[in-house]
């Protein structure tokens, strides 16, 4: 039997108010969850880190802020509460002067990527192998190393290795961005650069380049990444603890991250929501450990 048209209509209203009720009561839960608030320096590899764990928290219901912060002042941010937690903790030496002084203010929820590396990278066609011979080449150079921010832990421990190693090179400060774009200018032109280079980074999957032998072992070795979050959460917000104490991914899965985040116009925020969409099967494994 053919249905009435003003049926039709009044049935599609029915849909529709059903449809609003369902987005009200999901954002009325969303609002009930509460806020997640993360910190986070402005490297590659730990903008593609809180992007994905933004786009998860927020498939859990939370709403999320973000704060782009100094290393030393996303680690203060954590440790003082104004800030829930980071994921770009680099230890046990990259971070360790933060963590050692913060410690008891923090908690660490343990490892989200292991295997990570820190160095003095070169393109591989530069002559040179080893920081010990770096002098040798200081005019190749321009009698400078290529840093990031100077809060960052490898800047410290760059000014470990200069003084180690007793080079005639100055440490220059600046960004990851103007790192990685001092280090293109020298590629694309086949000069001789040095630059703070860790992994993973996205400069890797562009670039040949390798790490500089530290026979002084002054960089240390493998390190891992942990995340950190503010003391009190778990009691708190129980369910965002436990999405943030499972969250673990591989270089590969940030070096995909990192990789879309490098095209032109790239909003690493969209892009994240888009891994996360394509990764659903690992992230509902940090979805369940909240149930």
């Amino acid at each position: 039997m053919k249905k009435h048209p003003l049926y039709r209509r009044i049935r599609l209203a029915g849909l529709a108010l059903a449809t609003g009720a369902a987005l009200t009561a999901g954002a009325a839960q969303a609002q009930d969850k509460g806020t997640v608030h993360l910190a986070y320096v402005e490297w590659s590899s730990t903008v593609a880190s809180t992007n994905v764990m933004r786009a998860v928290l927020e498939q859990a219901g939370y709403e999320v802020e973000t704060s782009s912060l100094s290393a030393a002042a996303m680690w203060q941010s954590v440790a003082s509460g104004d800030t829930d937690a980071l994921l770009a903790g680099w230890l046990p030496t990259t971070h360790e002067d933060y963590y050692a002084q913060l410690e008891d203010q923090l908690v660490d929820t343990g490892v989200n990527l292991d295997g990570t590396k820190l160095g003095l990278v070169v393109p591989s066609y530069v002559e040179v192998e080893s920081i010990a011979d770096l002098n040798e080449y200081a005019d190749d150079f321009d009698g400078k190393i290529v840093g990031i921010d100077p809060g960052a832990g490898i800047m410290r421990l760059t000014e470990d290795v200069i003084d180690a190693y007793e080079l005639d090179l100055d440490l220059q400060t600046g960004s990851g961005a103007t790192m990685s774009a001092a280090l293109k200018t020298a590629i694309d032109n086949e000069e001789a650069i040095a630059v703070t280079g860790w992994t993973p980074h996205w400069m890797f999957a562009r670039w040949d380049l390798k790490y500089l032998e530290d026979p002084k072992n002054v960089y240390g070795g493998a390190e891992q990444i942990h995340t950190i979050v503010r003391q009190g959460l778990k009691e708190e917000m129980p369910e965002a603890y436990a999405i943030l104490d499972a969250f673990a991914w591989t270089a590969e899965d940030m070096g995909e991250v990192m990789l879309m985040n490098q095209e032109e116009d790239a909003d690493p925020y969209e892009n994240a929501k888009q891994w996360v969409e394509e990764n659903q099967e690992q992230v509902q494994e940090w979805l369940d450990a909240a149930s």
